[in-house]
């Protein structure tokens, strides 16, 4: 399929931005410049939050005794006598931009619409904090979701992960964690996932540039965020190289397939399958990377968000 017309006029004027000057790829920008852009743009390219009946800063202790702030959304108000379902939530930004607010709309979008709980993690960033801390943050906050949620209101017995981006990797890495029976979540849901060891596939190379998320890009982000190339092999960065994926929670994988993870994403949901996992696979016609995050873009965004939510809604009965 093409790439969506309202894609396509928007990608012809960020390549007009840079080619004058005006704006830069992020991979030509400092960590603290991509991280200000990144921020900056995201109100200007989504759409309104979704309204919540609550919104709740909180705080999770992490193994080295740092704190982490998350965000808790409510599509109705908090009581531990009525708990709601929650999906634990984790931004995408390649491990080094991206923050609660980048990713408002998305999650509360995914809140109102399913309707569910969602608590937002922060986990910390590359690459001030690299490999493996940002697994470690979002393992540590499922642990603490598990032991507080009840006195939240949150039903840890319809508890989902998910995430976007290198957030669909740390879902995805959760999932094979948390395999045993008492302690697994009903449903992953991945958006764009990052799950192999090395960009090399024909979709990396047939959307290298001029897609949204440049190859270049991709390679800044994980030089910041690994200790060196070893790491690539570790299945926490890489759940394509996990011996075993059998057992883990039924999957729910979107992309879009004009997105260089393309070809990992439907690899990553093609283990699951061949695992024995239950895989539902939403490629979109016509979609880049992040497009889940371009509601004043593309009316397709929040079209997928609803029906993310849906399939959210069915697995957390």
């Amino acid at each position: 399929m093409p790439l969506h017309p309202d894609l396509d006029a928007f990608l012809a004027l960020v390549e007009a931005g840079i080619q004058s000057g005006r704006q830069q790829p992020m991979h030509r920008k400092s960590v603290h410049q991509a991280r200000t852009d990144y921020e900056a743009a995201a109100p200007m390219l989504d759409l309104p939050p979704d309204d919540l009946a609550e919104r709740r800063a909180l705080e999770i202790p992490t193994r080295d005794g740092a704190r982490i702030g998350a965000r808790l959304y409510a599509p109705a108000p908090l009581d531990a006598a009525a708990p709601q379902p929650v999906l634990l939530y984790f931004h995408g930004g390649g491990y080094c931009v991206g923050s609660l607010d980048s990713h408002d709309t998305l999650c509360s979008a995914l809140a109102a619409r399913t309707p569910c709980c969602v608590l937002a993690v922060d986990y910390r960033l590359a690459p001030e904090h690299r490999f493996p801390t940002a697994f470690e943050d979002a393992a540590d906050a499922y642990d603490w979701l598990l032991q507080h949620g009840p006195a939240l209101g949150l039903a840890t017995n319809r508890l989902a992960v998910g995430g976007d981006s290198a957030g669909g990797t740390l879902a995805a890495a959760l999932a094979l964690r948390a395999r045993q029976a008492d302690r697994a979540p009903c449903l992953q849901v991945l958006l764009y996932p990052c799950t192999s060891a090395h960009q090399d596939g024909d979709s990396h190379r047939r959307f290298a540039t001029g897609y949204l998320l440049e190859g270049e890009t991709l390679q800044w982000m994980f030089g910041h965020a690994l200790n060196g190339d070893h790491e690539r092999q570790d299945w926490r960065f890489a759940p394509l190289q996990a011996a075993d994926v059998s057992g883990a929670a039924p999957a729910l994988v979107v992309i879009g397939d004009h997105d260089p993870l393309l070809d990992e994403g439907m690899a990553y949901a093609e283990k699951l399958r061949q695992a024995g996992v239950p895989v539902q696979l939403d490629i979109h016609p016509g979609m880049v990377h992040d497009f889940l995050r371009l509601g004043m873009v593309v009316a397709e965004a929040d079209q997928a968000r609803t029906a993310i939510a849906a399939r959210l809604a069915a697995a957390m009965r």
